[in-house]
């Protein structure tokens, strides 16, 4: 087992759980009276938060919507893909 597979077993996995997270965040978007800071809305929020920081400084909420989310699950898709997917930069190795 190559260095490169074992990096593709870690980095897979972790960036698809983050992918999931970003999109359970996007849900919790649409209920803005879920108070993030208690169970189990916090083990969505905590995780994701430290990453939709920097982009909310950036990207102002469209219409009311924050769409940092949104963003970030762009990201973790193409990186996942370009990463770990079928023909990965991971598996080129």
């Amino acid at each position: 087992m190559s260095l490169s597979d074992i990096a593709g077993w870690i980095i897979g996995p972790m960036l698809g759980l983050m992918t999931l997270l970003f999109i359970f965040r996007i849900v919790l978007t649409w209920y803005p009276q879920v108070d993030l800071n208690r169970l189990p809305f916090n083990l969505v929020a905590w995780p994701t938060e430290p990453f939709l920081i920097p982009v909310r400084k950036v990207v102002p909420p469209i219409g009311g919507v924050d769409i940092s989310p949104v963003i970030w699950v762009a990201v973790t898709s193409l990186l996942r893909e370009l990463l770990v997917g079928q023909q990965g930069l991971l598996k080129m190795f």
